[in-house]
């Protein structure tokens, strides 16, 4: 069963196998593309639009694979889970359409659009200080007493082989692409990349997009080691988290580079896209493109294609506006 395995013992067939599994409860969501944005890189770019998923998020992919996943007798007392947003959303979203409870520590600093949507979707938050040490301290406490099934946001295989689906469909939707580039925090996006590709096309390659403020990605590839930052600051929300042993494995395996870009970058991208391919999506999911823009020579004249993780921004506290 899935719940027992770990990342380097995902295969191709539980990508499948997930997708069939999830199909009824998410969108094969659109490749958009941008004659602005290919003329200002060099590149021919490919947006995967996540953004316009159920929930608002690529993370709906993993909850649901895990939640529908879960025998009848494990799914008795609910599922449970940290996370600062998306995942939250996602998971309350799927526990919602099986009709089982879902707890979720989210840290009081989330953004309230976030919030929102978990309760809207059913979910029961309880609030944690902006921090892995915190976050994981009151998830212990909350699993405990409600007895759940732990659904990690992104160590968790369920939720990887979930997450694998989208390049799945990307590669049905884009041909003879070179490159794949996704924003990294946990690594469930990119480890889900990186077992789709590096079975299907294992010779394209594979970027991670990290904040400078929230690099403990970059400074673990390349120092061959997990190096876990507690509680990094940027206005990538979605992107503080460290990687975990089954993240690790596919990232020190199968990625081809950590790119970083600064805060005001991220922000100056995120403006870009909106106004350019009239798009809403939230900070975490423009650092995949503002590192494009700070390193164009890496991409120029390839093929590449950028997975936009997410929408769930909160529109009364925008990054470029002041106040």
């Amino acid at each position: 069963m899935l719940d027992t395995l770990t990342g380097p013992d995902l295969t191709i067939d539980h990508v499948y196998a997930a997708h069939d599994r999830i199909k009824p409860y998410i969108h094969r969501t659109p490749v958009l593309t941008s004659s602005y944005f290919n003329a200002l890189t060099g590149a021919e770019l490919f947006f995967k639009c996540e953004n316009f998923q159920k929930a608002g998020a690529f993370k709906v992919r993993g909850a649901s694979n895990a939640v529908f996943g879960l025998s009848d007798a494990m799914a008795e007392k609910g599922v449970a889970t940290h996370s600062s947003g998306n995942h939250a959303l996602s998971l309350s979203y799927a526990a919602g359409r099986r009709g089982i409870p879902c707890h979720v520590v989210m840290p009081r600093t989330a953004p309230e659009a976030k919030k929102a949507a978990v309760r809207g979707y059913g979910g029961i938050i309880t609030e944690c200080d902006p921090s892995t040490t915190s976050r994981e301290a009151v998830f212990a406490e909350v699993q405990e007493a409600t007895g759940a099934e732990f659904v990690h946001p992104y160590n968790d295989p369920r939720v990887i082989a979930g997450q694998a689906t989208c390049s799945l469909e990307m590669l049905e939707q884009v041909e003879n692409m070179d490159a794949v580039i996704a924003p990294i925090g946990g690594g469930g996006m990119i480890s889900g990349t990186c077992l789709t590709l590096s079975n299907l096309a294992p010779k394209m390659e594979i970027y991670a997009a990290e904040p400078d403020q929230a690099d403990d990605a970059a400074r673990s590839f390349r120092a061959g080691h997990i190096i876990a930052d507690d509680a990094p600051v940027t206005v990538a929300d979605g992107l503080k988290v460290p990687l975990k042993e089954n993240t690790w494995h596919f990232v020190s395996s199968f990625v081809t580079d950590v790119l970083t870009a600064s805060e005001q970058e991220i922000i100056d991208a995120m403006k870009l896209t909106w106004e350019r391919m009239k798009i809403v999506m939230e900070p975490s999911c423009a650092v995949p493109m503002a590192t494009i823009l700070r390193n164009p020579e890496v991409f120029r004249g390839k093929r590449v294609g950028v997975i936009i993780t997410g929408g769930n921004v909160d529109l009364d506290k925008l990054p470029w506006i002041e106040g």
